[in-house]
């Protein structure tokens, strides 16, 4: 059967257009493959004995492939495989190692292990001066990760032999210890800094003295770990056991706060894994070259990003209830216009209806089905756009739909009751290339290609009576690390003589003037110069210009004669993270690649793109991180009131007194300028108004 039909899962090729009847019909009437091409000539079917004449030794060897080898010389008997249980010690180890994490918490001996190892701890009623060490472990202990409003459940302290616990908020009824909080000649090793400082704020307490930070260590040494929490990375980087909050607090419904003991126990055994891991971490982070990136970079980034959030940023409520308003009104407008094409009423946000209406009723051609019906999906309409209008309608209608049950509904939902302001949450240790991630709620992506998407930011406005929105981003920022790394000539050139490099681009790639140079050239090359950046193919390259893939082939070779650097800088790249196994941005920040020798050509595929867009990306992400320290102490340096609001990828927003924005045009593209130095001048584009919306 195989060696006829094949099977495309184990790569057997079989007969090409033999499928599982004609193979079952042959095998039938001929009984073997051998028997099938010892009596071909009574195959009826011209078609049919011409496809089995041409791929005769295929066939063949299909079969082959397809068999079982029972000849192997095997020796071991039965006798020899009785099984006794496994040796659990060295099953755990090996589990630890590959991070099994499901398997290590459900592990009988590994609940053992941790019952039994013995932790020095005690539980305090107030915080006794005498255990305050000039170097200590400290750990915040909160219900969950959402620290601008979890409870606090209390305070661990480490020195690594004796730890202790203090319920609730009582530590900070001791002037003692917010005194060593604020002592910056006292060092605290912390589990999660930005965390931690935001919590001492709303107590009156800024932290100095974070000397460690086990989040952001372990996140630099090893940023494809899935979790940040104190067990993860004991096991990870200590090879030790620490409590996991689900063992302790429990999951989802069955979640509940413990008796005191084992509160006490758990959040003193993560105090003191912290001072178990600082010296491994700063090891590896040493052996790597990453520790300027950890210590000059991320570490005082936490506080900067801690003070973000704490500010928020003002966000004008009744603005958004219009807009939302406004669009419910839009929508009820476009789905009667559906509605009337269609001729007929029916659910638009039912794929089943939808397509029921496309490709019977209205009679479009299915490009893709499901086991449901046929798709509809954003990528199968926009391929219809054209055919119908009410291809367009109903994706402006999917579009605004989104727009005000996401980000207006979204938004309204994460105002702050007392300030009014929204107070987002970044995360600094989740993305693969060191880019910021911003959640409860997201305000880095909100739309802004509709005209609908771009007023959402009307809303948000500066706190202050006479104060403005000022916004600065850095202009095709990637495009200038990638002239910078690749070294090419043609880029380094256009870039510090200013010229449009999507004009530039287009001729060189078309061989033309300036003024010849077309709108749709520009537009290509425009496609090609930011495709590039992500280890654009010829496939992709062809969707977003809607050409052939051979056209689409042809110019991203026109692209790379005409910049050869560019060319080599992709080749090297790829080289050095085989060697490697990893890449690397400006300031060492690392990506593995473990696909990247993969015999699976889309993983190896993929691990290829991700190489040569990585060490750009990251870069990048790493200048505006530099920027955003430099910011910080430039404005403290110059006694100003200004605040830095949010980071929205290449883009920084700040509140500002008006009487503050002459020396901030002046201040805030010198600092963002000169954050990291390369071959090519940064540039920075930068406006003000009465809100973020206005500063566009």
């Amino acid at each position: 059967m195989k060696g006829l039909m094949g099977d495309a899962s184990d790569n057997i090729p079989g007969v090409p257009g033999v499928g599982e009847k004609t193979a079952i019909k042959l095998l039938k009437e001929h009984g073997s493959v051998e028997k099938l091409y010892e009596a071909l000539d009574a195959v009826s079917g011209a078609k049919l004995k011409e496809k089995l004449v041409a791929n005769e030794e295929q066939a063949k060897m299909s079969k082959i492939l397809a068999t079982i080898e029972t000849s192997a010389p095997i020796e071991v008997t039965l006798d020899d495989l009785t099984y006794n249980g496994p040796n659990m010690e060295e099953v755990v180890e090996i589990w630890k190692e590959l991070s099994f994490k499901t398997l290590l918490e459900k592990s009988d001996f590994v609940a053992e292990e941790q019952e039994t190892a013995e932790m020095n701890y005690q539980v305090l009623e107030e915080v006794d001066t005498s255990i305050l060490k000039d170097q200590m472990a400290l750990h915040f202990e909160m219900y969950d990760e959402q620290y601008h409003t979890s409870e606090l459940l209390g305070i661990a302290f480490s020195n690594g032999e004796d730890s202790y616990f203090i319920q609730g908020t009582k530590a900070f009824q001791s002037d003692a210890f917010c005194a060593w909080l604020e002592d910056n000649e006292k060092h605290k090793f912390l589990s999660d800094s930005k965390a931690t400082q935001a919590v001492s704020r709303k107590h009156g307490i800024s932290i100095q003295g974070a000397e460690f930070d086990l989040l952001l260590a372990a996140y630099i040494v090893n940023q494809s770990i899935s979790s940040g929490d104190v067990s993860t990375l004991a096991k990870e980087f200590g090879n030790f056991n620490v409590w996991t909050d689900e063992s302790v607090y429990g999951k989802g419904a069955k979640k509940s706060t413990p008796e005191l003991e084992k509160l006490a126990e758990h959040a003193a055994r993560k105090a003191q894994a912290i001072w178990q891991l600082k010296p491994t971490l700063e090891e590896k982070l040493k052996e790597n070259e990453q520790y300027e990136l950890y210590k000059d970079l991320e570490l005082p980034l936490a506080s900067i990003l801690g003070t973000m959030e704490s500010d928020g940023v003002k966000v004008d409520k009744q603005i958004l209830v219009e807009m939302g308003h406004d669009l419910e009104v839009k929508l009820q407008s476009i789905e009667q216009d559906i509605f009337a094409l269609a001729g007929e009423k029916f659910n638009i946000n039912s794929p089943k209806q939808l397509g029921v209406i496309l490709f019977e009723k209205i009679g479009l051609t299915p490009i893709k089905k499901t086991k449901t019906g046929y798709s509809t999906a954003a990528d199968v309409l926009e391929k219809l756009a054209g055919e119908h209008e009410i291809i367009e309608q109903i994706l402006l209608y999917r579009q605004l739909g989104k727009l005000n049950s996401t980000y207006i509904e979204g938004l309204l939902k994460e105002i702050h009751e007392k300030d009014g302001k929204i107070h987002t949450r970044y995360q600094q240790a989740l993305t693969s290339t060191g880019r910021l991630s911003s959640i409860n709620p997201n305000l880095q992506n909100i739309p802004v290609r509709l005209e609908e998407g771009r007023k959402i930011r009307k809303a948000f406005v500066p706190s202050q009576p006479d104060w403005v929105m000022f916004a600065a981003d850095y202009s095709q920022i990637e495009l200038r690390v990638l002239a910078h790394m690749s070294e090419d000539k043609n880029l380094v050139e256009a870039f510090i003589n200013d010229l449009d490099i999507h004009t530039k681009t287009a001729m060189d790639v078309f061989h033309v003037d300036a003024e010849n140079v077309t709108s749709d050239m520009r537009r290509a090359a425009k496609a090609v110069n930011f495709g590039i950046v992500y280890g654009i193919s010829d496939y992709g390259l062809s969707q977003s210009l809607d050409i052939t893939r051979k056209e689409a082939a042809i110019f991203i070779e026109q692209y790379l004669n005409s910049f050869p650097g560019v060319k080599e800088y992709m080749d090297d790249i790829i080289r050095e993270a085989k060697q490697k196994g990893f890449v690397t941005t400006i300031l060492n920040r690392r990506r593995y690649l473990p696909e990247i020798t993969s015999s699976n050509f889309n993983l190896r595929s993929f691990a290829e793109r991700t190489a040569m867009n990585t060490p750009i990306q990251g870069s990048a992400a790493d200048i505006i991180k530099k920027a955003m320290i430099d910011m910080a102490q430039r404005l403290k340096d110059e006694k100003m009131q200004t605040k830095m609001l949010l980071q929205v990828h290449d883009e920084l927003i700040f509140e500002a007194p008006k009487e503050e924005i002459a020396l901030l045009e002046k201040i805030v593209p010198e600092v963002m300028d000169t954050a990291i130095k390369l071959l090519v001048p940064l540039k920075v584009d930068y406006a003000f108004g009465a809100s973020w919306y206005e500063t566009k």
